[in-house]
């Protein structure tokens, strides 16, 4: 999940939501949408997982999968429509069906009231300082793997120095008693 610490970290942050068409609730007043911070702007690039909610959910089979996905309601889904205006990209699935749409936005976070992660203030959603396109997903997960592996690479040069630097002995002089 994303890490937005102090002042103003979660003011004026470009996202990105992606949003499938599947994801809309049974009574159809909200919608599911993965809303993530934009890995171009300036609080992305060291992020290790740009999502803003992130749930590890355990699997039938073992494996762990993640629910990224956070409820808006319509009138919410709308504002960030709106907010993001032609700023937009079909999802495509292997087929080359559009089964969602990828939006590009601007708006403060806050903690969710409900649940885990952080949530957009629809009240202050206006339009991105980027473009999204057909590559913003694959740089998406591309910052995210870049950060990943420059975290490891820090932790492993740590190790390193650590290991390198021997313990230097303290002389400590002796009381001596008269």
């Amino acid at each position: 999940m994303a890490l937005l610490k102090g002042k103003g970290a979660m003011t004026g942050v470009n996202l990105i939501a992606k949003v499938y068409k599947n994801g809309v609730t049974r009574d159809s007043k909200s919608q599911y949408a993965d809303v993530q911070l934009d890995a171009r702007d300036p609080r992305g690039p060291t992020q290790t997982n740009l999502h803003l909610k992130s749930d590890r959910i355990p699997g039938e089979n073992g494996k762990v999968h993640h629910n990224n996905g956070a409820p808006y309601s319509t009138h919410q889904m709308e504002e960030i429509a709106k907010a993001a205006g032609p700023n937009t990209e079909p999802i495509l699935d292997k087929g080359g069906n559009e089964v969602g749409t990828i939006y590009g936005f601007k708006g403060n976070v806050m903690p969710a009231t409900r649940g885990t992660g952080l949530v957009v203030n629809t009240k202050s959603v206006e339009a991105s300082e980027f473009k999204v396109d057909n590559k913003t997903l694959d740089n998406q997960f591309a910052s995210m793997r870049a950060a990943r592996e420059a975290q490891a690479a820090a932790k492993e040069s740590q190790a390193q120095a650590a290991a390198v630097e021997p313990e230097q002995a303290v002389e400590v002089d002796e009381p001596t008693v008269d």
